[in-house]
């Protein structure tokens, strides 16, 4: 129980806050809906509930993943947060089909909805909430690339960055900015059917706010499914081949492999040496390469091996020299 408590402390913060945060936004939303009956209101009460269950898992996943290697799982615990994302991405799915369900049902059979103030002030003040955790999000990813942005910098260096992100940031940056740009096209629904009879208005962006829920359990699904089987990071094999080219008596890389694992890296990588050299300059050679590598942020594990140089230029990505 002391080591389970340890690792929640290293859990994804950005997950933890946005969890929280839905819980009370989804509260608020649903209260709101069960006295005023709006349909748009509905669906973004499933929708933050979803992402309450959603990112508390995804914090839990991120947690579990930091457990050091074992015996029995050398390679470490770094896919748990794969694999718990692919089943927080069911949640958001059943989620977005009763909202797209809602939705349509609204369309063909519209009602007008009471309560316009205070639906407009609660997802007024749910968005503003929502878009807090969003703008943590952001500086999260900023700052896994070492950048410190602020202002227009930051959404442009967010998304510029999402990429390179941990698994559990990129899904709460996704989730929050539909959750951002749901509340607004909620409030913009509502304003449209209290001031005109066009009362469709609230079932459209229900509908619309479930298929944006569908489109992040896509992208979701596909990131970590393939981290779950275990994906090769092509710009981490470069930083890395540039890093070991740096090293004077390195020749060339014969073989460079970078497998991603959560959040962690398992380096492979086959240099070419002067065949010259002496046993001892290779131990020597090897210890620096090592310990170079491992200094490189969230890589765990290297196995160096050595070839002859055999004259051949394999390296393509420059040597870093």
């Amino acid at each position: 129980m002391k080591e389970l408590f340890q690792l929640l402390k290293e859990g994804n913060k950005s997950a933890l806050t946005a969890a929280i945060v839905n819980v009370l936004v989804s509260v608020i939303k649903g209260a709101t809906y069960i006295f005023t009956g709006n349909v748009a209101m509905f669906a973004e009460t499933l929708h933050s509930l979803g992402d309450a269950a959603n990112q508390f898992f995804v914090f839990v996943g991120s947690a579990l993943s930091k457990k050091r290697p074992t015996k029995r799982f050398p390679n470490g615990f770094g896919r748990v947060v794969n694999l718990v994302l692919l089943g927080a991405v069911l949640v958001v799915g059943i989620m977005a089909f009763e909202t797209i369900k809602e939705g349509i049902s609204h369309i063909f059979h519209p009602t007008e909805s009471t309560g316009f103030v205070i639906n407009l002030v609660v997802l007024a003040v749910c968005t503003i909430l929502e878009s807090f955790v969003l703008v943590k999000a952001m500086r999260e990813i900023t700052h896994d690339v070492g950048l410190e942005s602020h202002g227009l910098n930051l959404f442009k260096d967010s998304i510029a960055n999402f990429g390179k992100a941990k698994a559990a940031t990129r899904l709460v940056f996704l989730e929050d900015s539909v959750a951002t740009g749901g509340g607004l096209l909620a409030m913009i629904a509502i304003i449209i059917s209290h001031y005109t009879p066009y009362h469709q208005a609230e079932g459209i962006a229900s509908a619309l706010i479930g298929i944006m829920m569908f489109i992040v359990v896509g992208k979701v699904f596909l990131d970590n499914a393939a981290g779950a089987i275990g994906e090769s990071d092509e710009g981490m094999q470069v930083q890395i081949g540039q890093l070991v080219m740096s090293d004077p008596d390195v020749q060339d890389i014969q073989v460079i492999k970078v497998l991603k694992e959560g959040d962690f890296y398992h380096v492979d990588v086959e240099v070419e040496l002067n065949p010259a050299l002496t046993l001892a300059e290779v131990d020597d050679i090897k210890d620096r390469l090592e310990e170079s590598i491992l200094q490189v942020p969230h890589v765990v594990d290297v196995l160096v091996s050595f070839d002859e140089d055999d004259a051949i230029r394999n390296w393509q990505y420059g040597d870093g020299r």
